[in-house]
């Protein structure tokens, strides 16, 4: 056996259900303790809203962010791999930190996302994040709001062009990779935020079908030997 194959059947059958093994555990622990307050207020104060008013809420939720549920864990998962996907999902902040984290690590290290090496830089990339995001997000909590109101208006207003200006990074870094892909699906992704505005396109299948029509054209593309 070769040093890669090792290498590959070390990552298939020891480090892969290590993982599996210690991110169930950790994400069913999460679970529970989401869950834990509003137990711990229905089985020992008797709180417990009518099952309709639950439904209606769920209904509401399911509504407005449902589509995510599917979409990101699809769409994120080629990058972070099995243990990225359990540590994102734990730890919140996906697409704004955890995803570029790991594609800034991936590149500093020279891997491509969707094979093993990938996979594990972009666990270690998303590991430091969460620590360093730990560690900023305690002092955000105790001195942040007395910081903002310090600020000028204009600052604290441009801090909203944050996340578009992340995502607009994350694109392009994607984009020099495929640039025979990268205008169709900028055009798509235009289509539909304009047909989200006119009504046309309902707003929370706006992603579901940018993601999912990207990944076909991108398909096609590849089996007609457009990309490589």
């Amino acid at each position: 056996m070769s040093k890669q194959e090792n290498v590959n059947d070390t990552f298939e059958h020891v480090y892969l259900p290590y993982i599996i093994k210690w991110g169930k555990l950790t994400n069913w622990t999460a679970v529970v303790l989401s869950l834990s307050p509003a137990m711990v207020l229905a089985l020992i104060f008797d709180l417990m809203p009518p099952f309709s008013a639950i439904i209606n809420g769920f209904v509401l939720i399911a509504s407005a962010v449902g589509v995510v549920w599917f979409v990101e864990p699809i769409s994120y998962f080629p990058i972070i791999g099995v243990a990225g996907t359990y540590m994102a999902f734990i730890s919140g902040n996906i697409g704004n930190l955890r995803i570029p984290c790991a594609m800034v690590a991936q590149k500093v290290a020279g891997v491509e996302p969707g094979t093993n090496e990938g996979a594990i830089i972009a666990t270690l990339g998303m590991a430091v994040s969460i620590v360093v995001n730990t560690v900023i997000l305690t002092a955000g909590v105790i001195a942040g709001a007395s910081v903002l109101q310090q600020l000028p208006k204009s600052i604290v207003d441009a801090l909203q062009f944050l996340l578009p200006a992340l995502f607009g990074a994350i694109f392009t870094q994607f984009a020099i990779q495929r640039l025979k892909l990268a205008p169709i699906v900028l055009v798509l992704c235009i289509l539909l935020v304009v047909g989200v505005k006119q009504g046309i396109v309902p707003g929370f299948l706006s992603t579901l079908i940018s993601v999912f029509l990207s990944i076909a054209i991108a398909v096609l593309m590849y089996k007609k030997g457009f990309l490589k």
